[in-house]
């Protein structure tokens, strides 16, 4: 990019950290969930608490409240904690794992496109009186819409998570759980309309889209001017950190399903085309700043390559000297 269009970049970026830094309360488990979900998961899931503080220190979070924070986080078995003389380490747990394998693939995945007109729909029998509520909670994470009290439907079933998650629930006898078509298309739009509220989703797209196409902006003219590895990783921190928010409310309705012109597709396209632009240069910021209890942070796992379809290469697994 030209000196100019960098320099917009790091004053659009910088105001972005702005202005997280002005929300009250500043949810600092929030944002190292994304830290180590983004970041920390795909390259061996294991960081120095000295370099976590680092990394959530220009985002406003003081080193008291990431210690906070990673505790609680431990507290509910997303990370376990080791000590090795002065130093602290965490490592994400099977369960943080797992969750995060979960949202990874809804996050960095291509929506749905093809459908085969069927319906999941997945009953929560009344006598689950003491599990009811976590039943729903863990029904709408994975993308169900409620459509009346213990009544909960959607139409990609498909996806090897949520296959996963309703086999291990229908097997322990919690839920009742059946397929099939609906007679029309017009009954297909009412269970969308009792289901979710594509409205409210719309409104927090564009308010995404109206965040960081400044941003994008000021990338589109690009040359041999390098981007800063530090304002790298805020930018894809804050991009992913504001898109998970959005995205994770999103059904991932298939396409006959939603509005023409869908503000969710512009709002991933964005999503995708800055976060590969950033890419190469925060994993080397990663590289250069994060250390485990091993030494140096790993190479990224390959499939880290795989998200939004396809990132470029990164020089990852640069030598152990730290960026300025």
């Amino acid at each position: 990019m030209s000196a100019k269009s960098h320099s917009a970049f790091v004053t659009r970026t910088n105001a972005l950290v702005a202005r997280f830094r002005r929300q009250r309360p500043l949810r600092g488990g929030s944002l190292l969930v994304t830290i180590l979900g983004d970041a920390i998961a795909p390259r061996g899931g294991t960081i120095a608490l000295a370099s976590l503080i680092k990394l959530a220190m220009p985002f406003g979070l003081t080193e008291r409240l990431v210690r906070t924070s990673i505790g609680r986080l431990a507290n509910e078995e997303w990370v376990s904690f080791e000590r090795s003389g002065r130093a602290s380490f965490y490592s994400l747990t099977t369960n943080g794992r797992a969750r995060f394998a979960e949202a990874t693939q809804r996050i960095y995945g291509a929506p749905p496109q093809d459908w085969d007109g069927l319906w999941t729909m997945a009953i929560v029998p009344p006598t689950l009186k003491s599990r009811r509520d976590d039943l729903r909670e863990e029904l709408l994470w994975l993308g169900f819409g409620q459509i009346t009290p213990g009544v909960f439907a959607h139409p990609t079933y498909k996806e090897s998570a949520i296959n996963a998650r309703i086999d291990e629930l229908q097997s322990a006898g919690q839920l009742v759980v059946m397929k099939g078509s609906i007679l029309s298309q017009a009954a297909s739009a009412n269970l969308v309309a009792m289901g979710w509220n594509l409205d409210d989703l719309a409104r927090r797209y564009r308010r995404f889209i109206d965040m960081f196409s400044p941003v994008a902006a000021a990338l589109n003219g690009a040359n041999d001017v390098a981007i800063d590895g530090d304002v790298a990783f805020l930018l894809r921190t804050l991009l992913l950190h504001e898109y998970r928010k959005v995205h994770l409310r999103d059904p991932l309705l298939p396409a006959a399903l939603l509005p023409e012109d869908w503000v969710g597709a512009d709002a991933q396209k964005l999503c995708r085309d800055l976060y590969a632009t950033v890419f190469p240069a925060s994993e080397q910021y990663l590289s250069a700043t994060v250390q485990t209890q091993a030494g140096a942070l790993p190479a990224p796992a390959a499939e880290i390559f795989q998200r939004f379809g396809g990132l470029p290469p990164a020089d990852a697994n640069i030598s152990s000297t730290r960026l300025s």
